[in-house]
């Protein structure tokens, strides 16, 4: 993967930039010793690492502007970092540039039930606000994977969903308003608590923008009355576009779970062995979860098993209780992790329409016997966002690459379907050279003059989401 070749006079004015760091935050952080640094040199995409000159760890929007407005002055490219589970090196730092990460931002700062909504630190967990209001009956509705580990900051910049956007939707369609801090270290207020505010709607330009244009520092988010009760189901097949087919038949019938999730043959037994959840032996797994009244989840779960059982699973099993209910989706959220301790693997996000399902899964599986390279496969199917996992041996010579390139070429097939990059990891870097893949020169250029106007010197996560020949004339300084 290219990045810029570091520059050297920044390298060299290190001990400077550190003192001018050291002036406006605490001696404890600053990190700026070769080896610490190294603890900020790679996310949760580990294939690709550089140590970083230094990182900083403010504790609130004075201090994110502070550093900031040093940075700008010396021109310094910033990396900003949430809890570093992106898996698109989404915050992947060069050899030049401050991290800034925000995890010791993470208190509460407001709780509105009435007009329901809470505002917090940016380096908040996601699954933390919904503990602070769950006492109360209420949740936070995203929920990705790594929501135990994974920041509110790092959640806005990739606008990430989870299990249950089929019905809640993504980050976007669950923040209010941000506060934030442009690269010079001016702060701006955007959106806020209210369902709509005049002017530009630049709530959803920042949105998914992977710290190209400001550092979030506190989020007004959206939250929820908890339903009155829910109820996964497990459904299995003996083939996987079978599988792909009954959730397209269910999103088309206009019934809306909760969520409808997917898993392969492979991802079944390693989620089984890991989290015990009873999942049954079969080739191909849903996990479907309605919530509602329980009059309400009898008629959802009635249309769902009919439909089902016209594609002839090999099981149809509810969640006996809750206890069982929770240990399904401990299984599926360990799918990553589980999945990890078998082999390296690359976790692809295209999305697809959910017509598209059973065709993608079929051309995948060529794909995968073409190259050689095994891929699982679990995802949000109801919302056609492919989480395939390419597996393959990091010790290997040219394993790497090959792995890379098969991810290539089913990103282009989610492009060619109707489909899209991205649901919710990012662009990073790990998607930036295929951005011509969906975007025409016009359209680059259009997404380029909104970084020109938010961030004009360049300095915001460098080598991110657009393709290094496009930005070639712009890049820090």
């Amino acid at each position: 993967m290219d990045m810029p070749t570091p520059s050297l006079q920044i390298l060299s004015r290190k001990a400077r930039i550190v003192e001018r760091l050291l002036e406006v935050l605490p001696a404890d952080a600053v990190v700026h010793d070769p080896n610490e640094v190294r603890a900020y040199e790679c996310d949760a995409l580990s294939a690709y690492r550089c140590p970083p000159l230094a990182a900083v760890l403010p504790r609130d929007t004075a201090e994110v502007a502070a550093v900031l407005r040093v940075c700008f002055e010396e021109r310094v490219p910033v990396v900003p970092r949430g809890a570093g589970t992106s898996l698109a090196g989404g915050a992947l730092p060069t050899a030049d540039s401050v991290i800034l990460g925000v995890a010791r931002m993470n208190g509460v700062l407001e709780v509105d039930y009435p007009n329901r909504f809470i505002r917090v630190q940016s380096g908040r967990t996601n699954l933390s606000v919904t503990g602070a209001v769950e006492s109360d009956g209420f949740f936070y509705a995203p929920d990705p994977s790594s929501q135990l580990a994974c920041a509110i900051a790092g959640n806005i910049a990739m606008n990430s969903g989870g299990a249950h956007c089929l019905k809640y939707g993504v980050t976007t369609n669950n923040l209010l308003g941000v506060t934030m801090v442009l690269m010079d270290g001016t702060v701006v207020e955007i959106g806020g608590p209210w369902m709509d505010a005049g002017g530009l709607d630049l709530l959803g330009v920042v949105c998914g923008s992977e710290g190209q244009l400001g550092v979030v520092t506190e989020a007004t988010l959206r939250i929820l009355p908890k339903p009155e009760g829910a109820l996964p189901v497990l459904i299995g097949f003996n083939e996987s576009e079978v599988a792909g087919a009954c959730v397209s038949d269910i999103i088309k019938a206009g019934v809306l779970p909760v969520a409808i999730e997917f898993m392969d043959g492979p991802c079944i037994k390693a989620c089984e062995a890991f989290a015990k959840a009873g999942y049954p032996d079969c080739e191909a797994l849903l996990i479907v979860e309605v919530e509602g009244s329980e009059a309400e989840i009898r008629h959802q779960l009635g249309l769902i098993t009919e439909i089902a059982r016209r594609h002839n699973p090999v099981e149809i099993r509810e969640a006996a209780d809750e206890a069982q209910a929770k240990r399904i989706w401990l299984g599926r959220k360990s799918a990553f992790g589980a999945m990890g301790q078998i082999n390296d693997y690359m976790c692809l996000d295209g999305t697809i329409p959910v017509s598209s399902l059973p065709h993608v899964l079929r051309r995948i599986g060529e794909l995968s016997r073409d190259y050689g390279l095994d891929v699982a496969n679990v995802f949000h199917a109801g919302d056609g966002n492919m989480h395939p996992l390419i597996l393959y041996n990091a010790n290997l010579p040219g394993d790497q690459e090959k792995c890379e390139a098969l991810g290539a070429d089913i990103l282009r097939l989610c492009v060619e379907v109707g489909g899209c990059l991205t649901g919710e990891h990012g662009v990073g870097i790990e998607k930036r050279d295929l951005m011509e893949v969906q975007y025409g020169a016009a359209d680059l250029e259009a997404q380029v003059r909104v970084k020109d106007v938010f961030d004009p010197r360049w300095l915001l996560n460098p080598a991110k989401v657009f393709p290094l020949h496009v930005t070639a004339g712009r890049r820090a300084g």
